[in-house]
């Protein structure tokens, strides 16, 4: 193998300590949460600051786990999430086929409106689905953030449709050849050939929902109901913060996301070289 010019070597050298550099910079925030998680409250404001807890209060995470609800909250977060992403791989992959394999009338400008949407800040539509949730009596109720966020999400269907467009059609012919339905075609050909890109947009939605304050701020009112975001907001008082315990829950919260992250990050690296979009 012909070795690399010195000058190659030197740009390469330098593209990955300016990576590294800017990595390094976008996880500093994380790094001072975590940090100051072990901190008192004197120790969050010494000036000039220290990154280092001294000494160091690890029973914080303890006293945020135990001042609210917290094992409540990571239940609700937990199956209203993975409901969520269950029923959201099951409707944009149909979705996703119809529009990539079934010819029906204004296919394209269905298609092309349904992306529109994804132009729409979600702050305009919640006054209207504010009361529609009032007016079917889902207020109050887990079926509030459940529903709307499983039944559509045009991120979802676009990136399935773009999988689904690069599978051999003469696949499906030879199945249909053979007396295969349309569902049959889409549940045992078409849906174990989307494995990497369901798993991308899977967890895609994971980080989504687990994260999602907006929503559950909306619609639940009863505390036994909250959501994770939701308990992690409530360490921030009116006059005064307990800095240090609101890291703490703050640290709590962040462990699925990056359990999630790390165990699936092939598949995130996959939807975003092939989409282009990170959510």
């Amino acid at each position: 193998m012909a070795r690399p010019r010195p000058a190659a070597l030197v740009w390469r050298v330098a593209l990955h300590l300016f990576l590294a550099t800017g990595a390094l910079l976008m996880a500093l925030p994380f790094i001072w949460m975590v940090l100051s998680s072990f901190k008192d409250i004197s120790q969050v404001f010494v000036v000039p600051p220290t990154w280092w807890p001294s000494p160091a209060h690890p029973e914080n995470l303890a006293n945020a786990w135990n001042a609210l609800p917290f094992a409540r909250a990571y239940l609700n977060s937990a199956y209203i999430t993975v409901t969520i992403v269950v029923m959201q791989l099951l409707t944009c992959a149909m979705a996703a086929y119809a529009f990539a394999r079934i010819r029906f009338p204004f296919r394209g400008g269905l298609f092309v409106l349904f992306l529109a949407t994804l132009m729409v800040p979600s702050q305009l539509t919640v006054i209207p689905l504010y009361l529609i949730m009032k007016w079917i009596g889902w207020l109050d109720t887990h079926w509030a953030i459940i529903v709307p966020a499983a039944l559509f999400n045009a991120f979802g269907v676009f990136m399935l449709r773009q999988f689904i467009k690069g599978i051999p059609v003469a696949l499906e012919e030879a199945a249909i050849v053979d007396g295969a339905s349309r569902w049959t075609v889409f549940w045992h050909i078409v849906l174990p050939l989307l494995r990497a890109p369901l798993a991308a947009l899977g967890i895609f939605s994971f980080l989504a929902q687990w994260n999602n304050f907006f929503g559950p701020l909306i619609f639940l009112s009863t505390p036994e109901k909250f959501t994770v975001p939701l308990l992690v907001a409530q360490f921030k008082g009116q006059y005064t913060t307990d800095f240090p315990l609101m890291m703490a829950a703050a640290s709590i919260a962040v462990v699925p996301v990056l359990v999630v992250f790390v165990l699936g990050q092939r598949y995130i690296v996959e939807g975003i070289a092939l989409t282009g979009v990170t959510r």
